[in-house]
């Protein structure tokens, strides 16, 4: 079973911030999920659509260009990273899961993966692009046939993974308090992986091997891979 950082080692570290990225990428996860934001000119590693909660900054991320959002504190003196910061220190070193969230000018958006692709910065097996915005996530596959796209639900559709498949998606991400057995198998059968979110504790782990979840988003990557191996091998 997969283990992806969420927001990097965010429950050790200021989420998305450049330390639990490093963090994330020491622990030797299989993937490192950050949220994706855009600022006046640029696209932020941020995840909400406010400034408030994860930095000493008001408003709205959208209203300020990144070289005022870098001003501010996101915790312990850190800053809010750009995405080319992301790309630059993962070094193609694991997948990153890019969660689009009110991100515009998608042309750009692509535009800065093809030239990070084309610099060798990232390979195409290393980027993952998920959004709960499944328009985002079909116009980006028309746009990059061969981009591996995650689709986002914090619901149990009747047609369980349906949707997924019906974008041409690699993946399912699923609410781990939405999904089931049944849920899985459909996602299976329908060659999708499928991914369950934010599962920290020991007996959501254990429950999310008895469905057959293919990996796993945690705050604690480190604790969480200790605790795969040991409900695995037992």
């Amino acid at each position: 079973m997969k283990v992806f950082a969420h927001r990097g080692a965010s429950g050790s570290f200021p989420e998305n911030t450049k330390s639990a990225i490093l963090e994330a990428l020491k622990v030797g996860v299989d993937g490192i999920e950050v949220d994706i934001q855009s600022a006046i000119d640029d696209y932020m590693v941020i995840h909400d659509s406010w400034l408030d909660r994860t930095t000493n900054g008001t408003g709205k991320v959208n209203e300020f260009d990144a070289a005022t959002i870098a001003k501010l504190d996101a915790g312990n003196g850190e800053q809010v990273p750009t995405l080319q910061q992301l790309i630059d220190w993962n070094n193609d070193k694991t997948l990153l899961n890019l969660e689009l969230k009110h991100a515009f000018e998608l042309e750009k958006f692509v535009a800065q993966l093809e030239q990070n692709i084309s610099a060798r910065k990232i390979s195409c097996a290393n980027i993952l692009v998920s959004s709960f915005d499944h328009h985002q996530l079909q116009w980006l596959k028309k746009r990059l046939p061969w981009l591996k796209i995650g689709a986002l639900t914090s619901s149990m559709p009747i047609n369980y993974a349906k949707f997924a498949e019906d974008l041409n998606a690699y993946s399912v991400h699923v609410d781990k308090n939405f999904v089931n057995k049944a849920f899985v198998d459909d996602a299976k059968k329908r060659g999708l992986k499928i991914y369950a979110y934010t599962v920290d504790k020991e007996q959501d782990i254990a429950l999310m091997i008895k469905y057959g979840i293919d990996g796993l988003f945690t705050n604690y990557p480190e604790q969480t891979k200790t605790r795969l191996l040991s409900l695995v091998n037992n």
